[in-house]
This record gives structure tokens, C-alpha cells and sequence, in this order.
């Protein structure tokens, strides 16, 4: 489908749309579950007449999961969840190729990002994929009379789910909304082995230093910071954990690293990656302690896990060094410290994102958890809920068979002794 005239949307520019149709195709290739359900939607169309709107990173692994969505008769409207994650060329060849109106500019603003938030929801969405919960939030507060519309949501960051249980315990979450994000398929692999790579890759793309050798303090030991130091230890980094749960940090020294308070990690360390979805996990004290030439990265939602303000109070005019590259020279001690990324997510400031071949599974969850909205409608009670379990064994069955891999299945007489309790040991 090429776009019509009449079509509206904001990209950097159109005449990019070659180039990123090339690069959608070509993640394709590593997305056969998703491509399972797009051939699927295109024969069922569960989503015929639905109006979507998707706030995500725009790049070649979102527009196929547009593209499954659009095939299962979604009219989607795409705009950017990070200012710094948008493919230039991918936005294009959505508009220009499959006629999907986008908003997305990488670089963009905050004023052009909730201006795009805006422009968004005057389609009059039934239905709100979020990043972040910026869209549901904004909904909420500015227009409660487009609430009622909602057929429900789905979110698929640890943060967003966060907002969202906070929507709910203040009674004004009034639709249900998939935690998309507590899929076994989602963040056991996307959290884990996509933010691990894909962080690492931002930050050699950015930088190209050597990790090995280095101390890397991984600030939070959720699913995404045991990725990044597994993949930071892998590289022949000396990893230290910085963690506010106990379980976690007991979990982080038996996995063998070394844990310990991010103040006191400040003065050791080379490289900092947060990864909490929590705000100023970096501080200004804690730029005071780092050492002459520390770097500090975030793979976090938001940016505001780095207190940069505070850093540019207490420095002087940052110097842009290389592409997402800049130093801060702290006033009183002359030391200096580098900010990737304007403290936005390096995986994608920098580099492409996850992996196309790991958001197969979590996209997945995305394209059921709209068909299951769609099915469900008003029936569920607002609030967060979790996709059924029987979807998620679904998933990860059929990545097993595009992986070409099969496993064993239980014997009659196996599943009569587990779920019996006459039978003895």
C-alpha cells in the first residue's frame, strides 16, 4: 500500500522509505512468530474496524508488529515513546509504504513529543499499545470524556506497569489494560538477553572502547540488569551491582558479582548503566565521587534515572565529543564526566534496539493481547491483567518450531501420577 496525498503524519522525511522498507524486510527474516500470526490475522481479521494507537520505539521490529496489526484490519496511528528511538527510515516506509500514519522524529523535542501524544489520541483510539504509560496517563488526565471510548491497553515496560498499578490503586484506571511486560515469552528474553546485547552494542557503537577489563556498576538487578551483566562479564568486565531489594543483591552476589551502595560504586567505577525505571538513581553527590573520564549510560525507560540536571549545575557547558557523546566538566574538581545519549536509552540512541529475532516472541504478545481485548470486550474488569498462561505456552511453542526444535511431552501414565496424591514416591 503506498500513502495517499490525503494521508497525515510527521517523519523526518519520506524519500527515506527505500531504505526502511529494506531494513523492515530484512528484520522480518528473524521474526517468524509474528510473521505466523500477521498470515493468520490477514485470513481471520480479529481486528477489522478496531482504531489502535501505538506509542513504541519506532524501528524495523515495530513496524512489523504494525504491519501484523494493520493486516488483522487495525487502522494503527504510530508515534514515538522516546525521543530518541525512532528510525528515520522506518517512519518513512510506514507512511510511504503501508500507509500508516506515523509521528515520529528521531531527536524530537519533549514539546514535539507531547504534541505527537495529542495528535495521537484526536483519532479517538479504541485501543492504546503504550511504552511507558505516557498516552493512558495523558488520556486520563486531559481528556476523561475520550476515556470512556477505551477498550482497554497494553504495556510493555516494567515502568509503565508501575503507573498503570498506581492508576488503579487511585480508581481512575476505568479499563482493563495487559501487562504485556509479565509474559514469561516477554521478559524472560526480551529483558534479559535483548537489553543485555543491545545495551553493550550502544555503548561500543557510541564510544568504541574496550569493555574488557573495565568496572561496570549495573544500577538495579531486575530482568534487565542481570541481561547487561551477564553480557557486561561475558565482554570481560568486572561487574558490580548497585540494588535496593535484598533478594535481588543475594541474587546478584550467587550469580557472583559484587554488590554494593551506588555511593560507594561511584568512586570505582568506569561505566555506569541504570537500569531500574526509577528517578535519579545517579545523583549529584554521586557525580561528585566518580572518577576523571567515568562514563554514565542509561537502558532505563525514562532519562530521568540520571539527575542531568543536577550534572549541569554543578559542570560546565557539556562538549558534544562524538555522536551521542557528551563531557561534563565538574566545576570544583575539574574531572570529567561522559553522558551517552543524553541519558535516554543507549540501546537505541545509539545502536538499533533488541534484536529482531528476541521482540519476535514479545511483539507476539503485543499482536494477542490487542485480539484478546478485542474478544474480551467488556468483559473484563478494569485494571491490570496478565495474558492467559495457555498464549504465552502458544508463543513460545511456535518459536521453538520456527527454531526448528521440539521437546518432550508427557506420557498419560506422567500426567496421572503428578496430579495425584494417592500414587507414592
Amino acid at each position: 500500500m503506498s500513502a495517499t496525498r490525503s494521508l497525515e503524519y510527521d517523519v523526518k522525511d519520506v524519500g527515506l522509505a527505500g531504505k526502511g522498507k529494506q531494513r523492515i524486510e530484512w528484520s522480518e527474516r528473524e521474526m517468524p512468530v509474528l510473521r505466523l500470526i500477521r498470515e493468520r490475522f490477514g485470513d481471520e481479521k480479529p481486528l477489522n474496524g478496531v482504531k489502535l494507537l501505538a506509542c513504541a520505539h519506532i524501528t524495523t521490529e515495530t513496524a512489523n508488529l504494525a504491519r501484523a496489526l494493520q493486516a488483522g484490519g487495525a487502522e494503527a496511528v504510530l508515534i514515538a515513546s522516546n525521543p530518541l528511538s525512532t528510525q528515520d527510515d522506518v517512519a518513512a516506509s510506514l507512511v510511504q509504504d503501508w500507509g500508516i500514519p506515523v509521528y515520529a522524529v528521531k531527536g524530537e523535542s519533549t514539546e514535539t513529543y507531547n504534541r505527537h501524544v495529542r495528535t495521537a489520541l484526536d483519532y479517538h483510539p479504541d485501543i492504546v499499545i503504550d511504552d511507558g504509560s505516557d498516552v493512558v496517563a495523558t488520556l486520563i488526565k486531559e481528556r476523561p470524556d475520550q476515556v470512556k471510548e477505551i477498550i482497554g491497553s497494553t504495556e510493555e515496560t516494567t515502568t509503565g506497569i508501575q503507573r498503570l498499578e498506581a492508576m488503579q490503586k487511585a480508581g481512575v484506571l476505568t479499563f482493563p489494560s495487559m501487562a504485556v511486560n509479565n509474559a514469561q515469552t516477554k521478559h524472560f528474553f526480551d529483558n534479559r538477553y535483548g537489553t543485555g546485547q543491545s545495551t553493550l552494542d550502544g555503548i561500543i557503537r557510541a564510544t568504541n572502547i574496550l569493555l574488557a577489563g573495565r568496572n561496570i556498576v549495573v544500577v538495579g538487578y531486575g530482568w534487565c540488569g542481570k541481561g547487561v551483566a551477564l553480557r557486561a562479564r561475558g565482554m570481560g568486565a568486572n561487574v558490580i551491582v548497585t540494588e535496593i531489594d535484598p533478594i535481588k543483591a543475594v541474587e546478584a552476589v550467587m550469580d557472583g558479582f559484587r554488590v554494593m551502595p551506588i555511593a560507594e560504586a561511584a568512586a570505582i567505577g568506569d561505566i555506569f548503566i541504570t537500569v531500574t525505571g526509577n528517578r535519579h538513581v545517579i545523583d549529584g553527590p554521586h557525580f561528585e565521587r566518580m572518577k576523571d573520564g567515568a562514563i554514565v549510560c542509561n537502558s532505563g525507560h525514562f532519562d530521568l534515572e540520571l539527575n542531568l540536571r543536577a550534572l549541569g549545575d554543578m559542570s560546565e557547558a557539556p562538549i558534544n565529543m562524538r555522536p551521542y557523546v557528551e563531557e561534563f566538566k565538574v566545576k570544583t574538581s575539574g574531572k570529567r564526566v561522559i553522558v551517552l545519549g543524553e541519558g535516554r536509552l543507549i540501546n537505541l540512541a545509539a545502536a538499533e534496539g533488541h534484536p529482531a529475532s528476541v521482540m519476535d516472541m514479545s511483539f507476539a504478545n503485543q499482536a494477542l493481547s490487542v485480539e484478546y481485548l478485542v474478544k474480551q470486550k467488556g468483559k473484563l474488569e478494569p485494571g491490570v491483567h496478565i495474558l492467559p498462561q495457555e498464549v504465552d505456552t502458544e508463543i513460545a511453542s511456535l518459536k521453538l518450531r520456527a527454531l526448528g526444535m521440539t521437546i518432550d511431552i508427557l506420557t498419560a501414565e506422567q500426567i496421572e501420577y503428578i496430579a495425584s496424591w494417592e500414587t507414592g514416591t
